[in-house]
């Protein structure tokens, strides 16, 4: 995958770091699946599509609120680790994009998009998800926001990662929800929100979940990852104990599709 406006333009791979992905990425909180279901997704009876779902970590996590669940990813490797993931789950996933989504029209009540809005080509997205939501339906792009300046191992974690890989991007500013002019066409605002949560942590899992990121184990051979990995370790060591909280930011931004003219 490429995109020119993230990581200066270099490709990057989420198949690559499908494995990890699957170990230490589910760390969303309970309450942001409760508000996903509160503005409309994964109820019973209808039909939610999570787009961009990587290992099906939206469609899991809300599986349990009883809803018809879909997901697609243009990782191949991803959508493989989501079908595992979800055995026993009555979950259907696909290899797609947000720009060529491959339902028909009006098939969904509401559509998500978590973590990943930055990567797609919004100009062929909105359309697309316009296509295949129904009137009235819903449309969820969420953000789950580590915070470097506020937090010294969140701050020298992304510092170590721009040393293996100094083209990365790590979004790491805070999402001011309140002041946000985020529109889309065809959509009207709904409801915009945002809350802070304490995230626990080991050695091991920060340490997988900074590998997981797009600028390391996406990106980098697999010597650069093991080393990365290895230092990483050695840093966290040296700045915490193990067994630490993580404050991060969830932000989301709730639409509703308006009736076509």
């Amino acid at each position: 995958m490429k995109n020119n406006y993230i990581d200066h333009g270099n490709s990057f791979d989420w198949g690559k770091a499908s494995e990890n992905y699957a170990k230490y990425r589910d760390i969303y909180p309970e309450k942001m699946y409760d508000e996903f279901h509160r503005l409309g997704f994964a109820h019973k009876g209808e039909r939610s599509l999570d787009i961009g779902t990587g290992t099906g970590v939206i469609p899991r996590f809300t599986a349990h609120f009883g809803g018809e669940l879909y997901g697609i990813d243009i990782a191949e490797n991803q959508v493989k680790k989501a079908c595992e993931l979800s055995e026993g789950l009555y979950i259907n996933y696909r290899v797609g994009t947000a720009e060529s989504i491959p339902f028909s029209d009006s098939f969904f009540d509401a559509v998500s998009a978590v973590q990943c809005w930055r990567y797609f080509d919004k100009e062929k997205a909105v359309p697309e998800i316009r296509r295949v939501l129904k009137t009235g339906g819903i449309f969820i792009i969420a953000y789950m926001q580590w915070l470097p300046k506020e937090l010294k191992i969140i701050d020298e974690s992304l510092k170590l990662v721009k040393k293996f890989n100094p083209s990365w991007d790590c979004f790491g500013d805070r999402i001011d929800v309140s002041n946000s002019t985020l529109q889309l066409d065809g959509f009207k605002k709904k409801e915009f929100l945002e809350f802070d949560c304490d995230i626990p942590f080991t050695y091991d899992s920060w340490n997988g979940r900074m590998t997981a990121c797009r600028g390391i184990e996406a990106t980098l051979s697999k010597q650069e990852t093991e080393s990365f990995s290895k230092e990483h370790l050695e840093l966290l060591k040296e700045i915490t104990k193990d067994n630490f909280t993580l404050k991060h930011q969830i932000a989301i931004f709730c639409f509703e599709k308006i009736q076509e003219d």
